[in-house]
């Protein structure tokens, strides 16, 4: 071999680079992905259904950042803020998401040139007998030993004329983005979680507070009956039935008090914190509030911004692409391949032009028969793509079902709010002309006591409708996909 020759050998590999960047864009077999086409529907409400005053439909939709702002509680902004940076299952998508970047890093790095380099040193004892060679007359020659040194290295490259390779990293970068979306849903599940948790601690604290209250009048009226007895201007009934009043509220209080100690516990294991390690704050009904209304986005809209929707969007593109997948499968293979070999038996002679051994390939493969498994595997592809679009569209139905629930129980949270201001409005003038009539003698003792319950009662049915709202609120923002990351941007 000359030393032109060799020189031609780096134009040649090149050459073959350059040819395998051509022709591996000959062709990309299988189903381009087309996004679905966004809903016609322009509203989420049934026939017949109330609106509610908390929201309203919005082509732009919800304002970014953190929307748990909107229920007007500094304290359940810390603790969202808390959750947020401790949440296990926050820390559990966030390392899902970083294996699905390694996924697409390494389908990305498998479908490029592959190169390797080798080195080795051998201490080698040939067998001259074992060819026959065993001297010359009486001179008897023995096994040489001696040593060799090689290096070198190879790259090969398939040229994926059907684009078999450039299918699988689109369905690598569908499934990191679909993980990504399952990312953001876990985040707004969470804050979701969260603030109906709080909302629910609030709740309690009020019906418990209402109860304390009941409880506090009904050993005021045990004493007063006792003293007037004592004066011998009370009944016996009138003692029974104040002490009966008193026992019955103060069972009401334990069912309440186990009820707040699971929400609290519920709301540690939400921030990432075992109950006895943190103390859930003391969270306020009358602290809490929607400062405006929630706005709605448009079906449209809701399809391009709920994480759901768009993870599953996102599974139904990396199912497509495994059509392409199986299909170029079912054509031929080209590769190339180049490798270039150093050997010697002295290390100085290693890198000289007698030393060295190289080669140039191309190969192909191309299925012949295999009982129809390829042709299979590609309807398998097929039908997981059926089932990926049919997921997809269950996926939007069941979003667009959430937000009419949503929706329509705020809009029955306004009316019971209304409706129950007015009983409890109503209980309380019960209650002062009850007791009016008992201080001038017009009324008896049990009917004060009747209007002091119905007015604890009107107070704790209050408390419970206006907690059901704010919790429908935090439900009407987690279906409509409300932004967290400017909160969490901020937090870090």
């Amino acid at each position: 071999m000359s030393p032109s020759t060799n020189a031609r050998r780096p134009a040649a590999l090149l050459a073959s680079i350059s040819l395998a960047a051509l022709l591996s864009a000959c062709a990309t077999v299988g189903p381009d992905f087309e996004q679905p086409a966004a809903p016609a529907t322009g509203a989420y409400a049934m026939a017949g259904d109330a609106a509610p005053v908390e929201a309203r439909l919005d082509a732009a939709g919800a304002a970014s950042g953190p929307w748990w702002t909107a229920l007007g509680s500094p304290t359940l902004d810390a603790v969202v803020r808390q959750a947020l940076a401790d949440s296990p299952t926050l820390a559990e998508a966030d390392a899902t998401l970083r294996q699905a970047r390694s996924a697409l890093a390494l389908a990305r790095g498998e479908a490029g040139p592959q190169a390797d380099l080798n080195g080795g040193f051998n201490r080698q004892r040939a067998n001259l007998q074992a060819f026959g060679f065993t001297g010359f007359g009486d001179v008897q020659l023995s096994n040489p030993t001696f040593s060799l040194y090689s290096v070198g290295g190879g790259i090969s490259y398939d040229l994926d004329i059907f684009g078999g390779e450039r299918r699988k990293l689109e369905g690598a970068a569908a499934r990191l983005e679909a993980q990504a979306r399952r990312t953001d849903a876990a985040y707004l599940s969470l804050t979701a979680n969260v603030a109906l948790q709080a909302v629910t601690i609030a709740t309690l604290q009020a019906q418990i507070d209402a109860v304390e209250g009941m409880i506090a009048d009904d050993e005021a009226n045990v004493e007063l009956v006792r003293k007037a007895n004592a004066l011998g201007g009370s009944t016996r009934t009138a003692k029974v039935a104040a002490e009966t009043q008193l026992e019955a509220d103060r069972a009401l209080l334990p069912p309440l008090r186990g009820e707040l100690s699971a929400a609290r516990h519920a709301l540690a294991v939400l921030v990432g914190k075992a109950p006895a390690d943190w103390a859930a704050p003391e969270f306020k009904l009358a602290e809490m509030g929607l400062s405006s209304e929630i706005p709605v986005t448009l079906p449209s809209e809701l399809v391009r911004k709920r994480p759901d929707i768009l993870a599953a969007e996102s599974d139904l593109h990396a199912a497509t692409a495994d059509i392409g997948v199986a299909t170029a499968d079912l054509y031929p293979k080209i590769g190339l391949s180049a490798s270039i070999a150093q050997g010697s038996l002295k290390p100085d002679d290693l890198f000289s032009y007698d030393a060295t051994g190289w080669n140039i390939g191309a190969g192909l493969t191309a299925p012949l028969f295999n009982g129809g498994a390829l042709k299979a595997r590609r309807q398998q592809a097929r039908e997981a793509a059926a089932i990926a679009s049919a997921r997809y569209q269950q996926t939007v139905l069941t979003a667009f079902g959430q937000v009419a629930d949503a929706m329509s129980a705020l809009a029955a949270d306004d009316e019971a709010i209304t409706a129950q201001q007015r009983v409890s409005e109503q209980a309380e003038e019960h209650l002062r002309l009850a007791k009016l009539a008992f201080q001038n003698g017009g009324g008896g003792f049990l009917e004060v006591l009747d209007a002091q319950r119905s007015s604890h009662n009107a107070q704790s049915a209050l408390a419970r409708a206006e907690g059901q709202r704010l919790a429908d609120a935090v439900r009407l923002f987690a279906a409509t996909g409300a932004d967290w990351r400017q909160a969490s941007a901020s937090a870090d």
